[in-house]
């Protein structure tokens, strides 16, 4: 199928709305119609470009090799700038797009997540929320159609320290130490709040609270009260423009990068861009890539891009880490829809049926590797009760010039995490009135 752009009129434009449509025969009964929720414009571009470019690349990768089981993909992308209410508007012009409907959503937006989550009850479509969106949420119990695959924030918190204490020589050292969260001041950055005051409550040290107003380039009376408290550590959960004027600030106020560590948002090129040198030492963590490209950058680059048909502006985006995120997500959903289509044919599917494709992930290694995933993320299982299948985490480094792999795999203690995700779900499901899923309720229709 050949690739086309259609490029929309000056008002929807102007309404920050962007789409892009695979085909020009747009209902055709062969194809699957996927959204792509994006941001090109605003604060939040730096890191939103590469991401959906990755998306929109893994879409046309599967393209270029037949499609899912001969199923191509057709998309239309909407740009919101990651205001909520633009997402809302995006969603609701985009889910009954194509043949059956959209496949399932990834929001890109933990606020979005939050305000969409009680329509797709009623919408019968998959929300994914890729190491974001709500910690509650992996409890498939309660929440049907929400998909925290590979991690949340609660899970990234726990990792984070997890790897504090190692370093220290042990969870037990941090008894009396200060760790200062400066975080972005919306339903994201308050995501890891409660798990990191569990922790606090466990191990005996200070959490300093630190909000810092969207989008972020406003910072200066935050870092004066980093300078006056020292933190031992300071935790970083920013998105955009924030985090590289973070690194700014941290330079300026001669807080040592190597005690900084960001959530997996708050560690790609964009976030060091214009600091380099200043910010090495700096750590963050990272949900899936490995160091240089693997195979299905190289499949990305022989079959899309070097015939022209690449999204990202140069093709030395791809193997970058939001480039990488975004194919890793768009490679979630696509396999998603393979294992839903073994229950119910190799055809377009509606969204409720792509749901049992999330509940039955079963990507093992032997699959990661045959689809070129190798050394880029850890398999993942999923069921009916598990809707993040997996909660594993690297660390990595800023040298000054490049991110290194700094930490082997962490995974987050479940032991810890499990009580509070169901006693945070069963708070949700009686202020909504919902009970939890049956045997019968978890079975393909």
């Amino acid at each position: 199928m050949k690739l086309k752009s259609l490029a929309l009129g000056a008002t929807i434009a102007a309404a920050g709305i962007a789409s892009l449509v695979t085909s020009p025969a747009f209902a055709q009964a062969k194809e699957q119609f996927v959204p792509v929720m994006s941001y090109r414009t605003g604060p939040y571009a730096p890191n939103g470009v590469p991401i959906a470019d990755g998306f929109v690349d893994y879409l046309k990768l599967v393209n270029a090799k037949g499609g899912i089981n001969g199923v191509k993909i057709m998309w239309e992308e909407c740009e919101f700038g990651y205001a909520t209410d633009r997402a809302i508007e995006c969603y609701e012009r985009l889910k009954g797009k194509g043949p059956t409907g959209a496949a399932a959503f990834d929001l890109l937006s933990t606020g979005a997540v939050y305000a969409i989550t009680a329509k797709t009850a009623t919408d019968k479509i998959p929300l994914i929320h890729t190491g974001y969106g709500r910690a509650d949420s992996a409890d498939g119990g309660i929440f049907k159609w929400n998909f925290p695959l590979l991690g949340t924030y609660w899970t990234a918190a726990d990792a984070l320290i997890q790897h504090i204490g190692k370093k220290e020589g042990g969870l037990d050292k941090l008894k009396g130490k200060k760790i200062a969260l400066v975080y972005h001041d919306s339903p994201f950055g308050k995501e890891p709040i409660q798990m990191l005051q569990e922790r606090a409550k466990m191990h005996g040290f200070e959490l300093l609270l630190l909000p810092v107003t969207a989008p972020g380039v406003e910072q200066k009376s935050t870092w004066l009260q980093v300078r006056q408290q020292r933190p031992d550590y300071l935790l970083l959960w920013g998105w955009g423009v924030m985090n590289s004027t973070a690194l700014k600030e941290a330079v300026a106020t001669g807080y040592p990068r190597e005690k900084m560590y960001g959530v997996w948002w708050s560690g790609s090129e964009p976030d060091v861009k214009g600091v380099e040198e200043g910010a090495k030492g700096y750590n963050s963590l990272v949900l899936d890539y490995g160091q240089g490209r693997a195979k299905v950058h190289e499949d990305l680059l022989k079959l899309v891009y070097d015939k022209g048909q690449g999204t990202a502006a140069s093709k030395d985006e791809v193997g970058s880490v939001l480039h990488t995120r975004g194919m890793m997500i768009s490679m979630l959903i696509t396999e998603a829809i393979k294992q839903a289509q073994t229950v119910y044919g190799k055809k377009p599917l509606t969204g409720e049926q792509v749901r049992w494709g999330f509940e039955n992930l079963a990507l093992d290694q032997k699959k990661l590797d045959a689809i070129g995933f190798t050394g880029v993320m850890k398999p993942v299982s999923t069921s009916c009760v598990d809707h993040m299948g997996s909660s594993w985490a690297r660390v990595h480094t800023w040298d000054g010039a490049h991110w290194k792999l700094s930490s082997d795999w962490i995974e987050a203690d479940q032991q810890i995490i499990k009580p509070l995700v169901k006693a945070s779900a069963d708070k949700f499901a009686a202020a909504n009135k919902l009970t939890r899923r049956t045997a019968e309720d978890c079975s393909p229709g």
